[in-house]
C-alpha cells in the first residue's frame, strides 16, 4: 500500500498553513454534491414567500409600505448573520454553525405556515435572513472543505449553482403549490420543512473537520480576508453585487412589471420567471466554468449591462418579452459573478480564513441588492414605474460598467490559479 502524501504547508499572513490531506484520502465526489444541499434547501426557503404576500396582504391587511419592512428584516437578518456566522464557523467549524441555521430555518416555516399577523411575518423573514447568512457563509465553505483541494473548482461551481437554484425553485414551487393545492400558505411551508428535515441528515453525516484555529480577533465583525487577497474580495463584489442587484429587482418589482405589463397576478407566472431568471443563473455556470475566471467576471458584468438595457426598453415599450430577457440576463449576470467571485476566493485564501471571506463577498452583494430596490421602489410611488425602472436600471448600468473597468484593470495583479 502506497504512503500518504501530504502538500506542503503554506505561510499565510504570517500564520503557517496546515497542509491539506493527500489526495488519495478526498471523500467521493457524490459528498462534494450533497454537501451543497443545505445551500439548496435554505434558498429555496429565502423566496419562497414572494408568491403568497398578495395572499397575506388579503388575509390580514397591510399596506404595501408594510411589505417593504418585511423584505427589509431578511436584509438585516442575512447583514447580522454575516457579521459572525463566518468568523464563528472558521473557529468552531461548519456543522455548529450549519445546524443551528438550518433550526431557524425550520422555526421560520412553522411561523410562516400559521402567520396570522405582521409581527409573525417580520420574524419569520428574520430567521429566513439569519438562516440565508450563515449557509452563504459556513455552507458553502463546507462543499470546499468536503471537496479537498484539488477539486476547488468544482465546489465552486457547486456551491454557487446550489444558491441560485435554490433561489430559482423557492418562488416556483410556491406558485405552483399556492395555486393547485388548498392551505396555499400551509402546503409550500410544510414541503420546504421535508426538505429542510434532510438538509439536515445531510449536514449530521458531513465528513468535514473542524477548521484549524484562524488567529485572534472580534467574533462579531465586518468579515473580510487574509491580507493579500483583498484583490481577489474586489473583483469578486465588482461583478456580483450589480448582478445580484438585478435580480433582487426582478425578485422583488417582478410581479408589478408583470402586473402592469401583461395583466396578471398569477402567482405560477412570477413563480416561473423566478425561476427562470436563477435557472439562467444555474445553466451559465455549467457553460463557462472551464473558462478562466476573469473572463467569466467580465462576461457577468456585460450581461447586467444588457439586462439593465432591456429593462429600459421593457417597461417603456411595454414589452413581457424584453422584461423575460431582462430577467434572464440578470440571472447569467448574478450567475457569473458569483461563480468568478467565488472561485477567486477558493483559489486564494486559507481553509481557516473561507467562511469568513464568502461572508465577506456577500456582504459587498447585498448590501446594494437590499438598498436599490427598496428605494426604486419607492421611486416609482412617486415618479411612475417607467420612469423609475428607468432611473434604476440607469444606475445599475454605471456599476456594472465601473465592475468591468475594476476587473479589466485588476487582473494583472491576480494570477490565473490552476
Amino acid at each position: 500500500m502506497s504512503e500518504s502524501r501530504t502538500v506542503p504547508a503554506e505561510t499565510v499572513d504570517g500564520r503557517q498553513r496546515p497542509a491539506d490531506p493527500a489526495p488519495s484520502a478526498r471523500t467521493p465526489t457524490w459528498w462534494v454534491w450533497l454537501a451543497a444541499w443545505p445551500v439548496t434547501a435554505v434558498f429555496v426557503l429565502s423566496n419562497a414567500a414572494t408568491p403568497l404576500y398578495v395572499l397575506w396582504q388579503r388575509d390580514i391587511g397591510f399596506s404595501k409600505g408594510t411589505l417593504t419592512v418585511v423584505f427589509a428584516l431578511y436584509i438585516v437578518g442575512l447583514l447580522g448573520s454575516l457579521l459572525v456566522s463566518g468568523v464563528v464557523s472558521d473557529r468552531l467549524g461548519r456543522k455548529p454553525v450549519l445546524l443551528p441555521a438550518l433550526a431557524l430555518a425550520l422555526a421560520a416555516c412553522a411561523i410562516f405556515a400559521t402567520a396570522a399577523t405582521v409581527t409573525a411575518l417580520v420574524v419569520a423573514r428574520l430567521f429566513t435572513g439569519i438562516a440565508v447568512g450563515a449557509v452563504v457563509s459556513a455552507g458553502m465553505a463546507a462543499v470546499t472543505d468536503v471537496a479537498g483541494p484539488e477539486r476547488r473548482r468544482l465546489a465552486a461551481l457547486l456551491a454557487s449553482c446550489a444558491m441560485v437554484f435554490g433561489a430559482g425553485l423557492g418562488p416556483l414551487l410556491a406558485g405552483v403549490l399556492s395555486e393547485m393545492l388548498p392551505a396555499p400558505t400551509v402546503t409550500v411551508f410544510v414541503v420546504e420543512a421535508v426538505l429542510l428535515a434532510t438538509a439536515v441528515l445531510a449536514v449530521l453525516r458531513m465528513p468535514v473537520r473542524r477548521p484549524a484555529p484562524s488567529g485572534k480577533g472580534a467574533w462579531v465583525r465586518v468579515p473580510g480576508v487574509p491580507h493579500g487577497n483583498g484583490v481577489h474580495l474586489a473583483l469578486g463584489v465588482a461583478v456580483f453585487a450589480p448582478g445580484i442587484t438585478a435580480t433582487s429587482f426582478v425578485l422583488s418589482l417582478g410581479p408589478t412589471l408583470l402586473a402592469e405589463l401583461l395583466g396578471t397576478t398569477s402567482r405560477i407566472v412570477s413563480g416561473a420567471m423566478a425561476f427562470v431568471m436563477f435557472l439562467a443563473a444555474t445553466g451559465v455556470q455549467f457553460a463557462v466554468r472551464t473558462l478562466r475566471r476573469i473572463t467569466i467576471l467580465t462576461a457577468g458584468a456585460i450581461s447586467t449591462v444588457l439586462s439593465m438595457a432591456a429593462l429600459i426598453t421593457a417597461v417603456h415599450a411595454s414589452s413581457v418579452l424584453l422584461l423575460v430577457a431582462s430577467a434572464l440576463l440578470a440571472g447569467a449576470g448574478q450567475g457569473m459573478g458569483q461563480l468568478g467571485g467565488l472561485s477567486l476566493l477558493n483559489s486564494a485564501v486559507p481553509p481557516q480564513r473561507l467562511a469568513e471571506a464568502n461572508a465577506a463577498l456577500n456582504v459587498g452583494g447585498y448590501l446594494p441588492a437590499g438598498l436599490l430596490p427598496v428605494s426604486t421602489g419607492y421611486l416609482m410611488d412617486a415618479v411612475g414605474l417607467p420612469t423609475g425602472a428607468t432611473v434604476f436600471g440607469s444606475v445599475l448600468t454605471t456599476l456594472a460598467v465601473v465592475g468591468a473597468l475594476v476587473v479589466l484593470g485588476g487582473h494583472r495583479r491576480v494570477p490565473e490559479p490552476a
